[in-house]
């Protein structure tokens, strides 16, 4: 019998358009799932983030209400880096996009 133990990580993620420019600038495959909040009321839902691994134990991004928390079970970790290196060049994409959505929004073209 395989036990997983789950390993739930707080980011600062709030922006899901964010969060996917950054994983997708870092060419990291993912999906976006559907999870249903309220059981009576299908159309109230959160998107989550799954990124796949072939060994079938995943990587998501859940958010909880607040951020988006890293889930994933370091004992079948396979990405090409550590875990801390992940969260850190995510965390550095999304800042990154962060930054440029900001300035593209006060950005006033002149004639």
């Amino acid at each position: 019998i395989i036990m997983s133990h789950f390993t739930y990580l707080k980011t600062s993620f709030k922006n899901l358009l964010h969060l996917e420019n950054a994983l997708t600038k870092l060419e990291i495959p993912y999906k976006r799932e559907k999870k249903v909040i309220d059981a009576n009321n299908s159309k109230l839902y959160n998107v989550n983030l799954v990124i796949s691994q072939s060994n079938n134990y995943d990587i998501t991004f859940n958010w909880n209400g607040e951020e988006y928390e890293l889930v994933l079970d370091a004992s079948f970790w396979i990405q090409p880096y550590p875990v801390e290196s992940f969260i850190n060049k995510v965390a550095q994409q999304y800042a990154s996009d962060v930054i440029i959505a900001e300035s593209q929004k006060n950005w006033i073209p002149t004639n």
